[in-house]
């Protein structure tokens, strides 16, 4: 869900005019997934404007600290949430890990990467949530560890039924600063997009892993 629809179509508008988020229902992208897409998001772009990725920073920490308060431990997610956790937790000034998408094969072989005691309340932060199941994979690598998890914030969802249902089943709670909804009303109130193409925009999500085949 998102927390706060002016924030999120401040978030969307700062999104676009970056072009960490990308519309292209004529010539769709091709996620890693194999899956084609009439959106691309990549929300590292925000890294390389200081003045957007300050707002992401404070936006994200303001949530958390209304939702959860002071969490004990920032989390991020590797790669893409390393280092707007990092801000995260700086804002917050409290320590900061990270989890990889699965345990290194050498040395000491962490999974969760930094100084984790058992029992300490943790928030996790995600640039981008699709299906969840990245995203969940390093809550449950969190718990494994022995954090209390008290839930994970994110900048962008695209509000796929799939990922609702995998946060619902695991008992995780999902806040973000903007989702696809609002993205989309936001682009059409300010002719990003042509009907035409909004149409095209909302038939893809209602099953995108067959779309456009």
């Amino acid at each position: 869900m998102i927390f706060n629809k002016d924030t999120a179509k401040r978030t969307a508008e700062l999104l676009l005019q970056i072009k960490a988020i990308k519309l292209s229902p004529q010539e769709p992208f091709t996620w890693a997934s194999g899956w084609n897409s009439p959106i691309y998001c990549d929300n590292r772009t925000t890294l390389s404007y200081p003045i957007i990725r300050t707002y992401l920073r404070e936006e994200l920490g303001k949530i958390i600290e209304e939702k959860y308060g002071k969490p004990e431990v920032i989390a991020g997610v590797a790669t893409g949430a390393i280092a707007i956790g990092v801000l995260v937790a700086e804002y917050l000034n409290v320590p900061f890990i990270y989890v990889r998408p699965e345990a290194k094969k050498h040395g000491r072989q962490n999974q969760v990467e930094g100084v984790l005691e058992p029992g300490k309340r943790v928030v996790v932060i995600e640039d981008l949530i699709s299906t969840g199941k990245s995203s969940l994979n390093a809550v449950k690598a969190l718990k494994e560890a022995g954090a209390d998890v008290k839930g994970m914030v994110a900048i962008f969802s695209y509000g796929f039924e799939i990922a609702a249902s995998n946060f619902e089943n695991d008992g995780v709670e999902l806040t973000t600063l903007s989702d696809y909804d609002n993205l989309l009303e936001l682009a059409s109130e300010n002719n990003y997009i042509a009907e035409k193409e909004l149409e095209t925009l909302k038939q893809w999500r209602i099953n995108p892993s067959t779309w456009n085949k």
